[in-house]
């Protein structure tokens, strides 16, 4: 017996075998090599964040209550509604900011700022072109 002839039959006996391997492997092989595509696909350019309107509208609605609380709530909770919204002020004001590519506080907690910091985010989105209420860009403080 050949080399040929052992090949032949090894490929007889095989075949069956083989075939019945692809069947069964394909669908596996078929997910790897897209998964693998998908990985080498550059990244979408989508949005990190909210839509910079809602960032903006949300904003200027956080600043009005701001600004009404100072104006009527009773002492005592006042001060603790205001910390509130100010903490709310300052996470949309540092999600703005990103969005927007204005600098910030480098911080792991925007609630965490403090009322000048704030105000001074503030004034750097009001210069990048963010309308603000005007009673905050009015007096200039927070």
């Amino acid at each position: 017996m050949s080399v040929w002839d052992v090949a032949k039959l090894v490929l007889i006996i095989a075949t069956p075998t083989l075939l019945g391997a692809a069947l069964l492997y394909a669908p596996k092989w078929w997910e790897a090599a897209s998964a693998y595509r998908q990985a080498r696909r550059p990244p979408d350019s989508e949005p990190s964040g909210p839509p910079i309107e809602r960032l903006a509208a949300d904003l200027r609605r956080l600043l009005r209550l701001h600004a009404s609380l100072t104006a009527s709530a009773h002492i005592a909770m006042r001060a603790h509604r205001l910390w509130s919204v100010e903490a709310a002020i300052a996470v949309r004001a540092v999600e703005t900011a990103r969005a927007l590519d204005v600098p910030h506080p480098p911080t792991t907690d925007p609630g965490d700022l403090h009322r000048d910091q704030i105000a001074a985010l503030l004034h750097r989105l009001s210069a990048a072109g963010l309308v603000l209420p005007a009673h905050f860009t009015s007096d200039g403080r927070l």
